[in-house]
């Protein structure tokens, strides 16, 4: 069950952060010219420092959707960075993704996960049935989760019962994209890319155990 005096403790703290927005555009523009870096991942090292990577992902979700105002994208990033997966193309192609096109459907802190944990499980064989089963497994496991943690997988809920208090609807026109900005919603809305990110991280981690 979601614990929400801590998640509104954490939406505060987040509101009040010193945001680097320099050095958080240096590292996106860097990412942007160079590509995700590839990585061989080391089972043994993961499973050693399984709680700094967890702490790593979760606070550069916050920071990258901070930076580019979009939580799947923030979501998806941390978790390419981390593990070494896709591009950046995977990243623009989640520009429509907050909240399911802006519609107040599914949160980006789902749907970006999800993407991290299909390029993890799944294969370049797009007949590899086997791991599609192992990706569809995943996502069962990591919604659930999301729900437990954060209440809701779905932006309306998430901004009235956590967040703000009421569902500011920020895709609707540039009076509520304005207020959502004055709000500190790009602050406060990154707790659920950084949640979403570290969930999604503790799962690929979990399937090295």
């Amino acid at each position: 069950m979601a614990d929400y005096e801590a998640l509104k403790k954490r939406v505060d703290e987040l509101a009040e952060r010193d945001w680097d927005e320099a050095g958080l555009q240096d590292r996106v523009g860097k990412l942007a010219a160079e590509g995700i870096p590839r990585k061989t991942l080391d089972r043994g090292e993961i499973l050693a420092h399984k709680a700094e990577i967890l702490d790593r992902v979760q606070r550069r979700a916050e920071e990258y959707n901070f930076i580019l105002k979009n939580c799947a994208k923030g979501t998806t990033l941390a978790l390419l960075e981390e593990f070494g997966l896709g591009n950046m193309e995977i990243v623009k192609a989640l520009s429509p993704f907050p909240g399911f096109g802006g519609t107040g459907w599914m949160c980006g802190g789902v749907t970006g996960g999800l993407v991290a944990l299909g390029l993890y499980f799944g294969s370049d064989d797009a007949l590899d049935y086997e791991a599609t089963g192992a990706t569809i497994g995943a996502a069962r496991d990591f919604m659930p989760r999301f729900e437990e943690e954060l209440g809701a997988v779905i932006c309306p809920t998430l901004q009235e019962e956590v967040i703000f208090g009421r569902y500011m609807d920020p895709a609707a026109s540039e009076e509520n994209m304005e207020a959502f900005a004055m709000a500190k919603g790009f602050e406060k809305c990154s707790l659920v890319p950084g949640r979403g990110a570290r969930l999604a991280a503790s799962l690929i981690i979990q399937s090295m155990e």
